[in-house]
C-alpha cells in the first residue's frame, strides 16, 4: 500500500468557489456628497438594512486620479431582473429625492469571504469585511505525522468493525477521546432485525448485538459496548437483512412490509445513534453519583492538550464553582468526578458520511471533529448533498474531514 495516497481532507462549511467566480447580488448604489454621508447612512440603515449582506461596507470610497475621492453608497437591494432604478422602496426614493441622488445598479459579492484571496477579489467589486476564523480546531490547517497516524489507525479500526466477511456490510462508528487516545464507544448499524417465526415471542437483532455490561472498571474508559456478530443467526438471514447501509438509504424502513418480509427495520438505530447511546451508557456507569440530585451548569472548564487544542469540557456543579475547586479530569472511573457534558471534545469516525439525522445528533452531542471514509452521494449531510457544518443558525459547529485510504473503494454493489 502506498502511504503517499493516504489523505485527510478538510470538508469546508461552504462549497469551494473560485475567488474570481463568486456569486453576486444586485444592489442600488449612488454617488453621494461626503458631507451628507453620515446622515444618509443612518437613514438607510433604518429603512433598508442589508440583513443578508452584513459583510458589505455601505460606503465605497474611490480615489479619482488628480481629483478628490468619490463616495458611493449602497441604497438597497435590487431584484435579479432589474436593469434600471425604478422599483426602489418608497423610503429609499425619499432619500434619493431629498439629496438629489442618481441611483444605478451594480453587483456585489453575495457571501462572506472565507479566505484572504476571496476577500481581495470581492473588494474589486465593492469593499467587504474579512474576519478570519477565530476558532482553531486541530486539522483544519493540516495534521502532523503523529496525528495523521492516529487518524488512519482509528479509521482502519472503524472499517474493520463494519466488515462482515470481506465486505463492508454496514456502517460503523467509533467515538474517540483524542486527548487520551482512547475509544469511548463503538457501534454498528442496528436498524435491521429478523423474525424467528410466527410462534416465537422474541425477535433477534440482525448483524450485531450490543453487549450491555462492562468488562471491568479499567476497560470502561475505553469501550462502552462491544459490537459482535450475532452467534445464533444463520448467514442466509444476515444476507437477507443486509439490503443497504442505514445512512445511505435512511428511508428504507418506510418501504418494508412486515407481512411479507422476514426482516424489518428500526429506523433510528444508525451506527452514529447507537454509538452516542453507548457513550451515554459509559458516562452513567463511570459517574453514577453525579447529575441526579444536584443542579449542573456547563462552564468554561475546558482542558487543553499539549498542542494547545481544547479537549474535553467538563460539566461542573455549582458548589464546585463557588468553592473554586478543581478536579483531575484525567482520573477515569472515579465517582467523585462530575459527569462530562455529552461528547464535548470527542471525535467520531464513520465508514460512510452520515445522513442528516446522524449529523444533527452529533451537533446536539457537541462532537468536535467528524472523520468519514466514504461519501454518501444520495443522503450525505456533510459535503455530498448538504453541509450541515456550515449552517449558521446552529449553536454548535464541528470540523469535518474525509479520510482517503487507497485500499478502500466504494462497494460496487451499493
Amino acid at each position: 500500500m502506498n502511504k503517499q495516497l493516504q489523505q485527510i481532507i478538510h470538508i469546508p462549511p461552504n462549497p469551494p468557489v473560485s475567488p474570481t467566480r463568486q456569486p453576486t447580488e444586485k444592489v442600488y448604489a449612488s454617488l453621494i456628497e461626503p458631507k451628507h454621508a453620515n446622515t444618509v447612512i443612518r437613514r438607510l440603515n433604518q429603512i433598508a438594512p442589508l440583513q443578508n449582506l452584513q459583510h458589505l461596507k455601505r460606503i465605497n470610497k474611490k480615489q479619482v486620479q488628480g481629483g478628490k475621492p468619490e463616495l458611493f453608497v449602497i441604497l438597497c437591494l435590487a431584484s435579479e431582473n432589474e436593469t434600471q432604478s425604478n422599483t426602489m422602496p418608497p423610503g429609499v426614493e425619499d432619500v434619493v429625492n431629498s439629496y438629489n441622488l442618481t441611483p444605478f445598479i451594480t453587483e456585489v459579492c453575495k457571501h462572506v469571504a472565507l479566505s484572504k484571496e476571496e476577500w481581495e477579489e470581492q473588494c474589486k467589486l465593492w469593499p467587504t469585511s474579512y474576519h478570519p476564523p477565530t476558532y482553531n480546531i486541530n486539522g483544519i490547517t493540516g495534521f502532523n505525522e503523529e496525528d495523521s497516524k492516529s487518524v488512519f489507525s482509528f479509521m482502519k479500526s472503524t472499517i474493520e468493525l463494519a466488515k462482515y466477511g470481506d465486505h463492508l456490510s454496514f456502517n460503523a462508528a467509533l467515538i474517540v477521546d483524542p486527548l487520551a487516545g482512547q475509544i469511548i464507544a463503538r457501534a454498528c448499524d442496528d436498524v435491521c432485525s429478523w423474525h424467528m417465526g410466527t410462534n416465537e415471542a422474541k425477535t433477534e437483532t440482525c448483524h450485531i448485538k450490543q453487549s450491555e455490561g462492562f468488562t471491568s472498571d479499567a476497560d470502561a474508559n475505553r469501550i462502552a459496548r462491544d459490537a459482535t456478530l450475532i452467534s445464533n443467526g444463520s448467514s442466509n438471514n444476515l444476507l437477507k437483512c443486509d439490503t443497504t447501509v442505514s445512512c445511505l438509504n435512511p428511508w428504507q424502513f418506510s418501504q418494508q412490509s412486515l407481512d411479507t418480509s422476514p426482516c424489518y427495520c428500526h429506523p433510528l438505530r444508525h451506527a452514529t445513534i447507537v454509538a452516542i447511546e453507548a457513550s451515554a451508557a459509559r458516562d452513567r456507569h463511570l459517574f453514577r453519583d453525579s447529575g441526579h440530585g444536584e443542579k449542573l451548569y456547563e462552564v468554561d472548564s475546558t482542558h487543553f492538550s499539549p498542542s494547545g487544542s481544547p479537549a474535553k469540557r467538563q460539566r461542573v456543579t455549582l458548589e464546585n464553582v463557588k468553592n473554586g475547586g478543581e478536579q483531575d479530569v484525567n482520573t477515569e472511573g472515579s465517582n467523585s468526578l462530575p459527569r462530562p457534558y455529552l461528547c464535548t471534545g470527542y471525535d467520531i469516525y464513520l465508514v460512510w458520511e452520515p445522513c442528516t439525522m446522524c449529523a444533527m445528533a452529533l451537533v446536539h452531542q457537541r462532537i468536535r471533529r467528524i472523520f468519514y471514509a466514504l461519501p454518501n452521494p444520495e443522503a450525505g449531510a456533510l459535503g455530498s448533498v448538504h453541509r450541515l457544518q456550515g449552517e449558521k443558525s446552529l449553536n454548535h459547529h464541528y470540523a469535518v474531514f474525509r479520510v482517503v485510504l487507497p485500499e478502500l473503494e466504494f462497494p460496487a454493489e451499493r
